[in-house]
């Protein structure tokens, strides 16, 4: 297996105009589609969080989607690699 298929898990914060704006629905539409596990919600602070496991490469096309909402500005990202967790199943909106 080539490191760009290898499963990782990120926790990853978006600041911006991510609340009120789909950022969720899309983010578990484009999910759904690129086949990566995990979940996201929306924080106190008006950032969005989610914890995404697939590769890299999966984990970044579904930020690049969800980025192209009409409504949607993205104005930081932070992410960490955290554990993965082997048992998920699908990804869910919390």
């Amino acid at each position: 297996m080539m490191d760009n298929e290898k499963i990782i898990r990120k926790k990853v914060f978006v600041y911006g105009a991510v609340q009120g704006v789909g950022f969720r629905y899309r983010a578990e539409h484009a999910a759904n589609i690129l086949g990566v596990t995990g979940w996201v919600r929306n924080e106190p602070d008006g950032s969005v969080l989610l914890e995404v496991q697939g590769t890299d490469e999966q984990i970044d096309k579904v930020l690049a989607m969800v980025n192209q909402g009409t409504y949607v500005n993205i104005d930081r990202i932070t992410a960490n690699q955290i554990p993965i967790e082997e048992s998920e199943y699908g990804f869910h909106i919390r």
